[in-house]
């Protein structure tokens, strides 16, 4: 048996797929990082000491 080579048309179809996967996967960073929030813009969570055992 021989190994037959793919048409050069699958290749092509093959590179335009892994294309576009890479720029839908940069778009998805890119929309990431715009909606991130930095950290130094939220709060820490402090608890209501009202709700621990004891002390009301």
């Amino acid at each position: 048996m021989t190994a037959r080579r793919k048409p050069d048309r699958e290749d092509r179809g093959e590179q335009i797929q892994a294309v576009e996967r890479e720029a839908a996967r940069q778009r998805i960073l890119d929309q990431a990082e715009a909606e991130r929030i930095p950290p130094e813009e939220t709060t820490r969570a402090v608890p209501d000491r009202r709700w621990r055992r004891g002390q009301q």
